[in-house]
C-alpha cells in the first residue's frame, strides 16, 4: 500500500502510536492502522504547541497586561542595563511568533475535526459520529473550565470546545474552496473590526480625551460628554500601561496558590464570557485548517512549488510588516495610538501569512526527510499535545506563583525565555519517555475514556492486544 510522503517510516516514530490529532477514535469503528498515520500533523502540532509558549511565558511571568507589550513592569524593559537584550527578545517574539503559533494550532484543530469524522464515517459510524464528536468537545469544554479556574486563566481549550460544538461538525462536509472562502470573508470582517476598528477606536478615544484636557487647561467649562471623554481616555491609558500601584497589587495577589486563584477568577470568567465576541479569532483558522486538510496541503499532497511559494509569499508579508510595526512602536516609545495602528492594525494579516509560511517550511522539511531527530522529538510532543499543554501551565504556575521561587513580576524580561527553554526540554523528554511505554498521553487517555465511557487500553502491549482482538 502506498503511503503519503508525510508518513514517517517506522524507525522515526514512537512504536504503536496512532495519529490522535482529532482526539480519540472509537474502538468499535476500528483502530487506526500504522499505514493511516499522518505523522507530519504531529510535527506541526508539536511545533505550534511549543511555539505558543513563546507568547504565553510572559503571561505566566507578568500577567496578561504584559502579555503582548511589557509596559507595566516593576522594572522597565526598554531602558536600563538589560534594555538591549529585552528589546531584542521582545522584537523577535513579536515578529516571528506572535499570533502565528496559535493560528497554526487552531488550523490543526479544524483539520482534526475532519480527520476524526471522516475516519469514523468511513468505518460505518453513522449517527454515532455526531455523538462521539459532541461528547469529545463537551469534555474539552469541561477540561478548559477546570484549567482556567484552577490552574491558569489564559486557557484556550474552552474556546476550542465551544467553537467545535457550534461550527465544526455542521461544516465538516463543505468543500475546501467553500471553507477557504468562508474563512477569507470572516478574516476580512475580523481585520476590519479587530484591527482597523480597534485602531480607529483608540485614536478617537485618545483625541477626545486630549481635547477635553486641553480645554481644562485653558480654563473652559467641560460638557458632560467631554468629562466622559477624559474618563474613557484615562481608562484606556491604564489598560495600555498599568499604574505602578496596580502592578504592585497584582504581584502581591500572586504570592500563593489560593491568593492567585481568587485574583484570577474574575479574569477567567471574563475570558470565557468573551467567547461570544471573540470566537472568530479561532474559528477563522479552524475553517482554514479544515480546508487545507481537504485539499491535501496539510498532508503533503500538494506539489513542492506550492509549499515553496507559500513560504516565500507568507514571509514576504509577515516579516517586513511585523518588523516595521515593532520598530515604529519602539521608536515612538510605545505611544498608544501609533503603536496600536502599527502593531494591531495588520496583526491578523501577519498571523495568517506567517502561520501558513511556518507550516509550509515544516512540511518541506518533513517531505525531504531532513532533521529526523528533531521532527521525531517534536512529533512526540504533538502526540501528547493536551497533556503537554496542561503540564506547561502547572510547571509555569509553580515556578512563577505557587512554588517557593515566587518569580512572578520580578524576573528580568529576557530571562523568562530561559524558563521557556527549560519547559521545552521537559516537554521533549517527558513525551519521548512516556510514549515508549504508553499508547496515549495521560490526559489524552482520560479524554478518550470519558468520551466513550469506556476505559481505553493504555500500555502499548495492552493496546496491541486490544487491536488484535477487535
Amino acid at each position: 500500500m502506498a503511503t503519503s510522503p508525510l508518513v514517517f517510516d517506522e524507525s522515526a516514530l514512537p512504536v504503536g502510536m496512532p495519529e490522535e490529532l482529532a482526539g480519540p477514535e472509537e474502538p468499535a469503528l476500528g483502530p487506526v492502522s500504522r499505514q493511516e498515520r499522518i505523522g507530519a500533523l504531529d510535527v506541526l502540532r508539536g511545533f505550534s504547541l511549543m511555539g505558543i509558549l513563546i507568547m504565553n511565558i510572559t503571561d505566566f511571568a507578568y500577567g496578561y497586561t504584559n502579555y503582548a507589550l511589557p509596559l507595566s513592569m516593576l522594572s522597565p524593559v526598554f531602558s536600563g542595563p538589560h534594555a538591549t537584550a529585552n528589546t531584542v527578545a521582545w522584537m523577535l517574539r513579536w515578529v516571528l511568533a506572535e499570533g502565528k503559533m496559535r493560528a497554526m494550532f487552531s488550523m490543526l484543530f479544524g483539520a482534526g475535526a475532519v480527520l476524526l469524522t471522516e475516519r469514523a464515517e468511513r468505518r460505518g459510524g453513522g449517527d454515532r459520529v455526531a455523538d462521539i464528536f459532541l461528547r469529545r468537545n463537551m469534555w474539552l469544554v469541561v477540561i478548559g473550565m477546570l484549567h482556567a479556574f484552577l490552574i491558569w486563566n489564559g486557557d484556550i481549550l474552552f474556546w476550542y470546545g465551544i467553537t467545535g460544538l457550534l461550527f465544526l461538525y455542521p461544516m465538516r462536509h463543505l468543500k475546501s474552496k467553500t471553507l477557504r472562502r468562508t474563512a477569507g470573508w470572516l478574516l476580512l470582517v475580523w481585520v476590519l473590526a479587530a484591527g482597523i476598528g480597534r485602531s480607529v477606536g483608540v485614536y478617537f478615544t485618545n483625541k477626545g480625551g486630549n481635547d477635553a484636557i486641553a480645554k481644562v487647561h485653558a480654563g473652559k467649562t467641560l460638557t458632560e460628554k467631554e468629562r466622559k471623554d477624559i474618563v474613557e481616555k484615562v481608562s484606556q491609558d491604564k489598560q495600555w500601561s498599568r499604574l505602578r500601584v496596580d502592578t504592585e497589587k497584582d504581584v502581591a495577589d500572586h504570592k500563593s496558590y489560593t491568593k492567585a486563584l481568587g485574583a484570577d477568577a474574575k479574569d477567567a470568567l471574563q475570558s470565557e464570557q468573551a467567547i461570544q465576541f471573540a470566537f472568530p479569532d479561532v474559528l477563522i483558522f479552524m475553517l482554514l485548517g479544515m480546508a487545507l486538510y481537504k485539499n491535501g496541503f496539510l498532508t503533503g499532497e500538494q506539489p513542492t512549488k506550492v509549499y515553496v511559494w507559500t513560504a516565500v509569499i507568507g514571509y514576504a508579508i509577515s516579516l517586513p510588516l511585523g518588523a516595521a510595526g515593532a520598530i515604529i512602536a519602539w521608536k515612538n516609545g510605545f505611544e498608544i495610538v501609533k503603536s496600536t495602528i502599527w502593531l494591531f492594525g495588520p496583526y491578523d494579516i501577519c498571523r495568517v501569512s506567517g502561520a501558513l509560511a511556518n507550516a509550509a517550511v515544516i512540511l518541506l522539511i518533513v517531505r525531504a526527510g531532513a532533521l529526523r531527530w528533531a521532527t521525531k522529538a517534536v512529533a512526540n510532543v504533538g502526540q501528547m499535545a493536551l497533556s503537554n499543554y496542561l503540564a506547561t501551565s502547572v510547571i509555569c504556575r509553580f515556578l512563577f506563583v505557587w512554588g517557593p521561587t515566587h518569580w512572578y513580576g520580578y524576573m528580568t524580561y529576557y530571562k523568562v525565555y530561559y524558563v521557556m527553554a527549560g519547559v521545552w526540554g521537559f516537554n521533549l523528554i517527558f513525551s519521548a519517555i512516556w510514549l515508549r511505554y504508553f499508547q496515549f498521553g495521560p490526559v489524552e487517555w482520560a479524554w478518550r475514556s470519558l468520551t466513550y465511557w469506556h476505559r481505553q487500553p493504555m500500555k502499548l502491549r495492552a493496546a496491541s492486544a486490544d487491536t488484535v482482538s477487535a
